[in-house]
């Protein structure tokens, strides 16, 4: 092989992988694996942190392989589903729980506490969250309020996020964080070099068990020798979203872009302007370099694949994800009828995690098609919800660039340029999270000298414009409006 390539571990909600690329973007080989999910209880979302690791290793070492062998890997970058919580112990570096996903709403009770005792304002001020179950530090809290072992454990507790607990594994026992998973915790202060002790105070979450928080692009240990026949250099950690966003060259002030995997993740690039939104959308860290940050502006929906998938696998109503696309395209509209996909509460901008899915508008002549096609549409619908936050917090969205495994879905894409009236661009390869890590990787092992230089390695994109009468834009989201204001009064 004539140039060394780099490898990027994606370990995502439902699935983990391991890409190889080449530096000028050429993808060489892809290894998947299936991640078991665990819903022990109604609002209860668990991995098993063993089995991440277990699958996550096997990808590797089968692009490894396809390289042919450690030698010729630069570097490796990790990209993970953020906020979801790994606790282990040091001393044998095993888990010591099940990890509870981002998903999770078992510390519905804690938040809505913190609230009433008049702490958000000092979270969402400090950090730029909202007092919500996505985030990590109540997980983190509920282990040691319920699993004995961390107690027990004292000093030799670990608590990390996905990409802190593969970098554990992959080293040997380096324990630490990025930049950009660590301002998910509800831990890190914006503009904090380190654990606010105020806010760890506040958690109730001991500092000693937290990783040490370190760049995006960088040298942060190697592999030990045993995993793949020799070390690899970790060069590059991003949480999912911050990784797409880089994937996608958002680097200039108000770039946008939209991911659509398992939920559906807006992104705007604020610069070194730090984040205060007025509109309960989230300040996060987009990028670390050098100990410099740059901040964006989220919006988060918690429910967008994972839509169809319940569509797939719980109501049996398709056989395939795409079946969504041909049944959407084939249907003329949605026959009065909206769904509120509320199935893991609601996010961005409303922020309800009592909020339950619905089906509204039915009557004797809905169709199965009808409703398919009007649990499509409301994603766009949600995506306009977001839009309008981002404007009244002074970021317009001039275009949105889209991406992850939904977005491939033509017809989405379409209706979403239609119901945001925006340009929606889409890359040929829609899987950016895995590309921004790549980036951040080669960065952080001399191959490229920056980010603007990586950006070498998008690949060509699409563009959809807006193509509906302004008449049926306005009826439709009159009617998702209607319909979400009733379901909230409830």
């Amino acid at each position: 092989m004539n140039e060394r390539l780099i490898l990027v571990l994606d370990e995502g909600t439902t699935s983990t992988r391991a890409i190889l690329y080449a530096p000028d973007g050429t993808r060489h080989g892809v290894a998947q694996r299936e991640l078991t999910q665990h819903y022990p209880r109604p609002g209860w979302v668990e991995h098993d942190a063993d089995e991440i690791w277990r699958m996550t290793l096997a990808c590797a070492v089968e692009m490894v392989e396809t390289a042919g062998g450690a030698d010729n890997i630069a570097a490796i970058g990790i990209t993970n589903q953020r906020e979801t919580v790994v606790a282990w112990d040091k001393s044998t570096g095993e888990p010591i729980t099940r990890a509870i996903v981002w998903q999770d709403r078992r510390t519905a009770d804690q938040c809505r506490a913190l609230v009433e005792a008049g702490h958000e304002p000092l979270v969402q001020t400090r950090t730029g969250l909202v007092i919500d179950p996505y985030f990590s530090a109540t997980k983190m809290r509920w282990i040691l309020d319920n699993v004995a072992e961390a107690r027990a454990i004292g000093g030799a507790l670990a608590f990390g996020t996905i990409e802190s607990w593969l970098v554990w594994k992959l080293t040997g026992g380096a324990h630490l964080t990025d930049a950009s998973n660590a301002s998910r915790t509800q831990l890190l202060a914006l503009d904090g070099r380190s654990w606010d002790e105020e806010l760890c105070a506040l958690m109730d979450v001991p500092r000693a068990a937290l990783p040490e928080i370190v760049d995006m692009a960088g040298t942060f240990g190697s592999t030990d020798p045993d995993h793949f026949g020799g070390p690899i250099p970790i060069c590059g950690l991003a949480g999912d979203q911050q990784s797409a966003t880089i994937g996608q060259a958002c680097f200039d002030v108000g770039d946008t872009k939209g991911t659509f995997g398992t939920g559906a993740f807006v992104l705007t690039n604020m610069g070194t302007q730090l984040p205060r939104s007025q509109h309960r959308l989230l300040g996060t860290v987009l990028l670390q370099l050098a100990g410099q940050r740059q901040y964006a502006l989220e919006g988060s929906v918690f429910v967008a694949g994972s839509l169809v998938k319940w569509l797939r696998d719980q109501l049996d109503w398709i056989d395939r994800a795409a079946d969504t696309e041909t049944i959407a395209r084939a249907t003329p509209d949605n026959g009065g009828v909206y769904v509120l996909p509320a199935l893991a509460g609601l996010g961005a901008p409303h922020w309800r995690p009592d909020a339950t899915g619905a089906i509204l508008g039915l009557t004797l002549g809905t169709t199965r098609e009808q409703i398919v096609r009007a649990a499509m549409e409301s994603l766009a619908h949600q995506c306009h919800d977001l839009m309008e936050a981002f404007a009244a917090d002074g970021a317009a969205w001039q275009s949105l660039r889209i991406d992850g495994g939904m977005s491939a879905n033509d017809w989405m894409a379409q209706d979403l340029a239609d119901m945001l009236d925006l340009p929606v661009e889409r890359p040929e390869d829609v899987e950016t999270t895995a590309l921004g890590a790549a980036m951040l990787a080669g960065l952080g092992a001399g191959l490229f000298a920056s980010l603007e230089e990586a950006a070498t390695m998008r690949p060509a994109r699409r563009r959809f414009t807006p193509a509906i009468a302004p008449e049926d834009r306005t009826r439709r989201l009159a009617g998702w409006h209607t319909m979400l204001a009733r379901q909230l009064a409830v």
